[in-house]
């Protein structure tokens, strides 16, 4: 177990709360500060941790770091990395992004004022992992002759202009309305299959890097023993619909779902620094 011990210029991450567990972490799991997460065991309870500078994740620095999309974005992939590591040796409760506390006495304090939310969700998802769905509306783009004579007055006279853009203009709104058709029916049947279904907001594109609108982004709490069920239904619901995109992601470990039925927890996009 890797040295928590925070020193007065350093803070302590908390990816997610577990039960006690013996066995090792995947080899080659790194935390934020570049070595394997170390872990807490308070009353039942283990909080992995990472130390990290206090000149980043402090307040204000963190305010600042938060606006950065390079840096949300490797903070969030190693704050990933570690919650999957856990899951492969035991049911973690993913926290948000950026919780961070003072010292260990501070994860302590952390892990008591939790125990209500922490207890029932290890035992809710225990043998249990997140799959995603997105659906994206994704328009045909402009061939470059296309856009050639957009350019050029002599192609085309000023009406024949306008009816192009406005025949674009209805195949995109026509596309947009079949992955919102689509989007429904999907995450009407995947609840029925999964054990839990949550709606999370749309993913703006300079985040995701994907081409399209993200029109649908859900996320569904699928026992293990039925997740080949679920990856199978997916596919067989799913019609080929020119324009629209459909993208099954995971297995991950349950962050939709570590809050509870009702809460907001694990929504995409979401930070948190807990003052402890």
């Amino acid at each position: 177990m890797n040295d928590v011990r925070a020193h007065e210029d350093e803070l302590l991450y908390v990816y997610a709360v577990t039960r006690p567990f013996a066995a090792a972490l995947p080899e080659g799991v790194r935390g934020l500060d570049g070595e394997p997460p170390g872990l807490i065991e308070h009353r039942g309870l283990c909080a992995a941790v990472s130390r990290v500078p206090a000149k980043d994740f402090d307040a204000v620095p963190l305010r600042a770091h938060l606006e950065d999309l390079d840096w949300l974005g490797r903070s969030a992939r190693t704050h990933e990395a570690v919650v999957a590591a856990l899951a492969a040796v035991t049911c973690p409760v993913p926290l948000r992004l950026a919780t961070v506390c003072r010292d260990e006495s501070g994860v302590r304090r952390l892990l008591d004022s939790g125990r209500a939310r922490f207890v029932p969700a290890v035992e809710r998802l225990s043998g249990r992992i997140e799959w995603g769905i997105k659906v994206y509306a994704q328009a045909e783009q402009p061939s470059p002759a296309r856009e050639l004579d957009a350019q050029e007055p002599r192609a085309a006279t000023g009406r024949d202009y306008l009816r192009r853009r406005l025949g674009e203009r209805q195949s995109r709104d026509e596309i947009r309305r079949r992955a919102g058709a689509l989007s429904r029916a999907l995450h009407a049947e995947l609840c029925e299959r999964a054990e839990a279904g949550r709606l999370h907001r749309p993913q703006d594109a300079r985040l995701s890097g994907r081409p399209g609108e993200n029109v649908l982004n859900a996320a569904y709490l699928v026992p293990l023993d039925r997740s080949e069920d679920f990856v199978a239904a997916v596919r067989d619901f799913v019609p080929h619909i020119e324009g629209v995109r459909v993208e099954l992601t995971g297995p991950w470990a349950p962050y939709s779902f570590a809050g509870g039925p009702d809460d907001g927890h694990g929504q995409e996009g979401q930070e948190g620094r807990e003052e402890r």
